[in-house]
């Protein structure tokens, strides 16, 4: 049985038929006990951070210089970066939707690794997989903002996000935007 088919389970034995966040953790807590597989399609934060890395990342089918860093890596898609990417580079937009998807499983079991047992909302951790995904496993892994939230100091977490504005020194108006908008998921 997945995660999505025991939420559907129970869903019909509730009053108002939907879950509160407490209730969410409560089951995925038991559903981690009784050692059920997560999927993505189990996670209810997937939406929330696929709507922040699509806003931020936006999708280019041609491959361009990263200009948060002074053109290296080169870019293409929703953001993705890596080998084979370079310039002249194209894509379909089919070619960069699945490779969002296999990206944001990959930043989400990196997330989810770095989070161990340590009690994280769903808005949390859509906030960190977008963050993750934007300054990558190995900046969140060093984070203030990772230690905290495993501390559960979490408003002082959710401040932290404003801290990781800068590419290459530079503030930058777009990254500003997207720490802010990633903090109001956080705290959401």
């Amino acid at each position: 049985m997945t995660r999505t088919a025991l939420f559907d389970a129970i869903r019909p034995l509730m009053p108002e038929k939907r879950f509160t966040q407490p209730m969410v953790v409560k089951i995925d807590e038991l559903a981690d006990l009784a050692g059920m597989t997560r999927l993505a399609s189990d996670y209810a934060w997937l939406p929330a951070a696929l709507a922040l890395i699509k806003e931020f990342e936006g999708c280019r089918l041609e491959a361009y210089p990263d200009p948060g860093s002074g053109g290296d890596p080169w870019t293409i898609g929703w953001g993705a970066t890596g080998s084979g990417i370079s310039k002249g580079v194209k894509w379909t937009q089919d070619a960069a939707d699945a490779r969002l998807a296999k990206d944001v499983e990959r930043f989400a079991d990196g997330v989810n690794a770095l989070l161990g047992a340590a009690p994280t909302t769903d808005h949390q951790r859509g906030a960190m997989i977008s963050f993750a995904y934007n300054v990558g496993l190995n900046a969140l892994k060093e984070s203030t903002l990772l230690r905290l939230h495993k501390e559960g100091r979490y408003s002082e977490a959710a401040d932290q996000f404003a801290r990781w504005n800068k590419a290459a020194g530079k503030v930058l108006t777009g990254l500003t935007r997207r720490r802010q908008a990633e903090a109001a998921v956080y705290r959401d």
